[in-house]
């Protein structure tokens, strides 16, 4: 059986632009069944322009990363936002984040990321 994985933008941000850690999460979601929150897309989107604004000469290529984010083959699943909201309340995460850890702790799987405050959350939120 195939593992399921929730992963968040930070971490395919950096496989579609070319990041440092992409060698690593490449390897942590190798074979595995992606999923992510709705939001996703304008997530990676937001971080596409953000990039593109600081590093103006890299514009083209970046936009060419994100026009590969449809091959990474992630299912964008619907998030309980009154949970997510309370999740957020408890954990101090924004509520975007905290989309990405209710996900992972409703389907029971690993939430694969970059952002430390999530990934604590992650933490402390199973532990």
């Amino acid at each position: 059986m195939t593992a399921v994985k929730v992963v968040d933008a930070s971490a395919l941000a950096a496989l579609l632009f070319g990041e440092p850690e992409a060698g690593v999460i490449a390897g942590r979601l190798d074979g595995a069944r992606l999923v992510a929150p709705a939001l996703l897309a304008f997530e990676l989107a937001n971080v596409c322009l953000v990039k593109c604004r600081r590093h103006p000469a890299l514009r083209d290529a970046l936009l060419a990363g994100f026009r590969l984010r449809h091959r990474l083959g992630v299912e964008e699943v619907a998030v309980d936002q009154d949970e997510a909201l309370a999740l957020s309340l408890e954990t101090g995460l924004t509520v975007y984040e905290a989309s990405y850890l209710w996900l992972a702790r409703t389907l029971g799987v690993e939430l694969v990321t970059l952002d430390k405050a999530l990934r604590k959350a992650a933490t402390l939120v199973r532990g």
